[in-house]
């Protein structure tokens, strides 16, 4: 995402619009000449880098727009730089002041001490070792000196894709709440945005169902008593999910600091799924853990009649909505519910059991980890409607199946 020096914003009255820029010739121009310039960077510094797309922007007035596509290539998901040193640079020196110490100051004596450590690294390590490679690593930790070792270029339409999708999230950085209508829409859907706003641990209160919709009311990072930076962004993070549901309307209320006067201000922003923004995440994966999916795939090789099914049900609940991990489906009609309590936080636990007594549901499956301290977390699952599964390190299915048939 973009740093807000970066953020391009209209204001109409009250209602802020984010910059963004058509796919039209001349932009997805300036997007394939910042493409080349990575391109031409690759094996350099990202100080040469950093000239070359400075030279770029010169005096233009575009600089600020320039500057943000470069950024977004810069991300990890397309450029990697790397530290290119014979030994982690501060040991490197750390041995090459030793040597010198040795000597008196001169520039003959520095070649000399290069020259000697490049020997001895290249017997330690069994592999020849020249002296400009020590030269260059001695301050290789250094952002300019980190070298752009892979570039994997996006195409110029989908730059400018993640550019306007950007400019959007940063409207969510100083939000103080934002209000989302999802209509409805395929369940598959809401269970997507929903393992989305689980992700990113994301304050919100849900009401509604799947025949009828939902409205999903999240507290922004203002709204906090102490205004958080990287929950704005975890906010931010929810949008390129949201756009993977069919018909849905945002609306959001918004502290502003206004660049001229520097003052506070209410500010309001609105979206909806008509808005032409491409989301750069996948559609779904198929599991949210390692633990999950190595319990169905144990599942698979086991011989039984009941069916395993992925996260298959919505459960209302006031306030919130449960999305079980997996459903299981008898031939006769019968089917239980089961989720999988693995690695989270105290509030979680708290959360999660809380969600299970509202829901009243008997037919629900709750497997736990005993690595969890539920007591010391608070968590009273003593009273609880589901029926527990205790494991260790990974869920067998033969004790889930114990269960099921426990309840013929």
């Amino acid at each position: 995402m973009l740093p807000t020096d970066l953020l391009i914003h209209r204001q109409n009255g009250e209602e802020l619009t984010p910059k963004r820029l058509p796919l039209q010739p001349s932009n997805l121009q300036m997007a394939e000449t910042l493409i080349g310039i990575f391109q031409q960077a690759q094996g350099e510094t990202q100080g040469e880098l950093d000239r070359r797309l400075q030279a770029l922007e010169g005096d233009s007035t575009d600089y600020r727009i320039k500057r943000g596509l470069a950024h977004l290539l810069r991300a990890e998901s397309f450029s990697k730089f790397e530290i290119i040193s014979p030994l982690e640079p501060q040991a490197l020196r750390q041995q090459v002041f030793a040597l010198a110490n040795q000597a008196a100051p001169s520039p003959q004596n520095a070649d000399q001490t290069i020259a000697l450590l490049a020997e001895q690294l290249s017997q330690s390590l069994e592999r020849e070792v020249l002296p400009p490679q020590i030269r260059a690593g001695l301050y290789a930790d250094l952002n300019e000196n980190r070298i752009l070792t892979q570039f994997d270029p996006p195409t110029a339409a989908a730059l400018l894709h993640r550019y306007n999708l950007s400019q959007v999230q940063g409207i969510f950085y100083k939000a103080s709440q934002i209000r989302i209508q999802a209509h409805r829409n395929d369940p598959g859907e809401y269970k997507l945005l929903f393992r989305y706003l689980k992700l990113f641990g994301l304050m919100a209160y849900i009401e509604g169902d799947a025949d009828h919709g939902f409205t999903i009311i999240i507290d922004g990072p203002t709204s906090l008593f102490k205004p958080s930076t990287r929950y704005g962004l975890d906010i931010a993070k929810l949008i390129p999910a949201l756009l993977h549901v069919t018909k849905w309307s945002l609306s959001a209320d918004l502290h502003w600091r206004d660049p001229y006067s520097k003052q506070e201000q209410s500010k309001r922003f609105s979206l909806e799924s008509t808005c032409d923004l491409v989301s750069h995440y996948p559609p779904g994966k198929a599991y949210d853990s390692f633990l999950e999916q190595s319990f169905a795939e144990r599942w698979d090789s086991l011989k039984t009649d009941w069916r395993l099914e992925r996260e298959v049900d919505l459960v209302p609940i006031p306030g919130s909505v449960m999305i079980p991990d997996f459903r299981l489906v008898h031939p006769d009609g019968r089917y239980f519910l089961l989720e999988i309590v693995g690695y989270w936080r105290p509030e979680y636990l708290r959360k999660k059991f809380s969600q299970v007594q509202q829901s009243g549901r008997h037919d629900l499956i709750l497997a736990i980890s005993e690595r969890l301290n539920l007591e010391k977390a608070g968590v009273n699952f003593h009273s609880t409607p589901a029926r527990l599964i205790w494991f260790k390190d990974k869920l067998l299915p033969k004790a889930v199946l114990e269960v099921l048939n426990q309840a013929d």
